[in-house]
């Protein structure tokens, strides 16, 4: 089993930045690659970026250049920083984690982002 727990989120104006945290705590050993999503109400589930163990990033054309995703594997943390932000990122933010036990996602974190 993992946990997850995200943090960071809030309110911020279009071309502000945000750093979201996601702690992972348990089976954290067994962790391969973990990710960012993101969901709007009505709205599917997309991937924002994610890394894998080795440190090979993988991101969302829509936020390309602007966010960054890295993790501290010593500290079982992975974080996203977003900058340049649009009313368009505003959804609640995910945090993802694989592992040989499956899928694990956290709560999620509101990420509003004003006009």
């Amino acid at each position: 089993q993992v946990q997850l727990v995200e943090s960071g989120g809030g309110l911020v104006q279009a071309g502000g930045s945000l750093r979201l945290s996601c702690a992972a705590s348990g089976d954290t050993i067994c962790i391969s690659t973990m990710g960012w999503y993101r969901q709007d109400p009505g709205k599917e589930r997309e991937l924002v970026a994610d890394i894998t163990s080795g440190g090979r990033t993988n991101y969302a054309n829509s936020v390309k250049d602007r966010f960054t995703v890295y993790r501290d594997n010593a500290k079982n943390t992975l974080y996203l920083q977003m900058n340049r932000l649009r009313p368009e990122d505003t959804a609640v933010y995910y945090c993802k984690a694989d592992s040989d036990g499956g899928g694990y996602w956290g709560q999620g974190t509101q990420v509003t982002v004003s006009s």
